[in-house]
């Protein structure tokens, strides 16, 4: 392994390990699940490193979002967990808050997402129509979905959730698409 993979190694096992401990200690099988999950993605992505080849950018992108991920449930900031921490008021209802931590961590998470997705499509590719631009977004947003319906399995299997009602869940959806959209436009420029 390279020095830089090392660091990487260490950074998401320390965050993974710390996050395993006090959620077990707590009692949330939620995060627990999440845990599972982030696990299972981390080894993937480690074993598939030599042939993926993703470079540390793409590697720290998504690191990053695993302790983003693992603290949003567990990290308590204004008597209420990172979350559901409220960042800037752009539209606020009775029902739903614009913009809150849970929004902006899906948009990142699908940004860095598109520039996995591109690094592993674009080798593969002769011609970059504008079509695989949109298909690339449309890759990430799916990747959306599916992590909305392990959030709905969380619900629907467990007694109690932190997950939300319909409006976390198309919020989610929404910014899960923004972070894809401006990441493919990046990624667009960036090769014409």
């Amino acid at each position: 392994m390279k020095k830089g993979e090392w660091l990487l190694l260490v950074f998401n096992l320390a965050y993974i390990i710390g996050a395993a401990i006090y959620y077990i200690s707590i009692n949330d099988y939620e995060f627990l699940g999440y845990i599972a999950i982030l696990v299972i993605l981390f080894l993937v992505v480690a074993g598939t490193l030599r042939r993926t080849k993703f470079g540390y950018g793409i590697l720290w992108g998504l690191s990053i979002w695993g302790l983003l991920h693992m603290l949003g449930g567990g990290l308590i900031v204004k008597g209420a967990t990172l979350y559901s921490l409220q960042l800037i008021p752009i539209w606020v209802t009775e029902n739903f808050y614009v913009l809150k931590m849970d929004q902006f961590i899906h948009a990142y998470l699908y940004f860095v997402v598109v520039f996995a997705i591109w690094h592993l499509l674009k080798g593969n590719l002769k011609k970059k129509h504008w079509l695989v631009f949109v298909a690339l977004a449309l890759i990430s947003v799916g990747i959306g979905a599916l992590n909305e319906i392990v959030e709905f399995m969380m619900v629907l299997f467990l007694e109690s959730s932190g997950v939300g009602g319909y409006y976390n869940n198309a919020w989610d959806l929404v910014f899960n698409t923004l972070g894809a959209l401006l990441a493919t436009i990046i990624v667009y420029v960036r090769n014409k």
